[in-house]
């Protein structure tokens, strides 16, 4: 494990590998990096070098609610700027729901630092857009609402972020509750914005602009369904796709279906990278 300050933010981080083309991984929703450990020392064990870090607000991160842009650009960014400290660039960048949408963002604001993508539970359409929005931003807003900063380090979440890194408290305390508000506001605009997008964050001329090998295992229920990820596929001009889960879910998240199929997740994202590293030189 190591650190990082990343843009004003201390970045947890691991790297897994000591030789190979680097893969960049990144969890669903917002959970610390143990969320792809296991799939990444799959991947390492193949040959490739993979770094995984908990993204700011995430994990063993720092806590740092600012920022003009979107939080799932300024990850994007905050990555670019990692791996540009590890002499990791370009990297496949890869990742699942919100990591997902992280390896997107990346792809679309730095180029040059990604070599392909690895995409699974790929996120969009209403129900995932409104669930998500409350669920990132809405309920924390609520809460600075009715008890300023006290009731927001009081949520489970937040919590969990100060018992992982005790320093959050002070930062969160310290924080004007009004500023906290107008920030993760703006955040949660984001997500609003995307409702008639083809995935949430992106349009489908950004998507169609992305000139990089993609492969595509899309998600199976409600809020990552398999639609969303197939006509991603269409979308992304050099795309393969890969229904390994089968049909939609009746359910908001299907997260325990996908543990089985770790191994054949693996290796679909290992069988491609090793086609995809064989055919560039960097």
């Amino acid at each position: 494990m190591a650190w990082a300050n990343v843009r004003g933010a201390n970045i947890h981080y691991e790297v897994m590998g000591d030789r190979g083309p680097w893969v960049a991984l990144s969890p669903g929703g917002r959970r610390g990096l143990d969320g792809v450990l296991s799939l990444g020392k799959r991947i390492a064990d193949a040959g490739y070098r993979v770094v995984l870090h908990d993204r700011r607000n995430c994990g063993e991160s720092d806590v740092v609610i600012d920022g003009e842009d979107a939080e799932f650009e300024i990850w994007a960014d905050d990555l670019y700027e990692l791996l540009g400290r590890l002499d990791a660039r370009p990297a496949f960048a890869g990742g699942s729901s919100s990591g997902c949408r992280l390896a997107l963002l990346l792809a679309l604001r730095h180029p040059d630092a990604v070599r392909g993508l690895l995409l699974w539970r790929v996120t969009g359409g209403e129900f995932a857009v409104h669930r998500l929005a409350k669920q990132y931003y809405g309920d924390f807003i609520e809460a600075a609402q009715q008890g300023g900063m006290e009731a927001v380090v009081a949520t489970e979440f937040f919590h969990e972020r100060i018992e992982s890194n005790p320093a959050n408290r002070d930062r969160l305390l310290e924080m004007d509750s009004q500023r906290f508000i107008s920030v993760m506001s703006r955040w949660q605009q984001a997500f609003f914005d995307s409702l008639d997008l083809p995935v949430i964050g992106a349009t489908e001329a950004d998507l169609r602009s992305i000139q990089l090998p993609a492969c595509i295992v899309p998600g199976n229920d409600r809020t990552h369904p398999r639609e969303i990820g197939e006509n991603a596929g269409r979308l992304l001009p050099h795309s393969e796709v890969y229904p390994i889960m089968g049909p939609n879910l009746d359910v908001d998240l299907a997260t325990d279906s996908w543990d089985p199929k770790e191994g054949e997740l693996a290796d679909t994202f290992i069988q491609f990278l090793n086609r995809v590293a064989a055919a560039t030189v960097v």
